[in-house]
């Protein structure tokens, strides 16, 4: 028997029958006719000297071979595609597709866009604004930016923005509230896709690191942070501003966050791309460029209290 192998259209033809059990669902993903992908597969057993598949009345199954086989066959497949989806945007200096979180992508990312546009118009940018967290390689991201605690393990982490939350509000609400004892008749706005944090970021933790006792029970709950933002933007009610999502409207005066007091999470913004991507032009132009955008974020931090959450208190 011989070690060569067999040719790449018949292992392809092997690969996508056992995957599907069927050689007519195999010849439909394969665009190939039933008879020419039989044929394929015959050509595969013919070169490795035993049957691959049992051919029954209406379904085919496989051999002790067959079974030895496909695992590896299937393994090839994806890493020949891989390498392949590599090889592609390696050699493709033009665009970059970034992932990043929906309410990031809404408040962070598009606002500054014409800023990376306007001093690189050679280079297209494609977003992907999920909550899924996608495979660098398998979805073809170049970059992704990310809010957690880290663990990534898949390529090479970057850290961006260390997030703190503080009351925020428009300034009509904030003559109305001078003092923090004063948002016990104040409606607060809360939100909900942080409450993975552990120890949490939320009203009753500013009130008790305040030392105000519980927040009032009531307020409406919003299932992304970005929403809270925008109610409170609308004067709706005060919100525990993520600064992260709120940066601009802060900067510009359209929230103010009146209160010195603020969370510290261990939680934080990381970019991530594959190891060695970080060195293509077009990807080291965009992380230079988020990561001088992030640094002007610093000076909002400028005579706050950073009181992480969890701990006993300020000092």
């Amino acid at each position: 028997m011989s070690e060569r192998l067999p040719p790449l259209t018949a292992l392809r033809a092997f690969d996508a029958a056992a995957r599907h059990m069927s050689f007519a669902k195999a010849a439909e993903e394969l665009n190939v006719t039933p008879a020419a992908l039989s044929f394929q597969i015959k050509s595969l057993e013919d070169h490795l000297g035993h049957p691959v598949f049992r051919r029954l009345n209406r379904a085919v199954e496989l051999t002790e071979a067959g079974r030895a086989l496909a695992p590896g066959a299937a393994d090839g497949f994806e890493a020949l595609s891989a390498a392949w989806r590599a090889a592609r945007r390696a050699s493709d200096t033009s665009v970059i597709n970034v992932t990043a979180g929906p309410a990031f992508t809404a408040r962070w990312l598009a606002p500054r866009l014409f800023i990376f546009a306007r001093a690189h118009p050679e280079i297209e940018l494609r977003f992907t604004a999920s909550l899924r967290i996608l495979d660098l390689e398998r979805d073809e991201i170049d970059v992704a930016i990310r809010f957690g605690y880290g663990g990534d393990e898949e390529g090479m982490a970057f850290p961006l923005i260390e997030e703190w939350l503080t009351p925020m509000m428009t300034p009509e609400l904030a003559a109305e509230y001078p003092a923090p004892e004063d948002l016990h008749r104040a409606l607060l706005l809360h939100q909900d896709d942080i409450a993975f944090l552990d120890p949490p970021a939320d009203w009753p933790e500013w009130f008790r690191l305040a030392g105000l006792g519980p927040p009032p029970a009531s307020g409406p709950r919003f299932s992304q942070s970005d929403h809270a933002v925008d109610a409170a933007l609308s004067g709706a009610g005060v919100a525990l501003g993520r600064i992260s999502l709120a940066s601009r409207e802060i900067a510009d005066g359209r929230l103010v966050a009146p209160f010195s007091l603020a969370l510290k999470t261990e939680a934080h913004y990381r970019l991530i791309c594959s190891k060695g991507s970080e060195n293509r032009p077009q990807v080291r132009d965009f992380i230079d460029w988020v990561k001088a955008e992030a640094e002007t974020m610093q000076n909002l931090s400028e005579g706050r209290t950073l009181v992480a959450v969890g701990s006993s208190g300020p000092g």
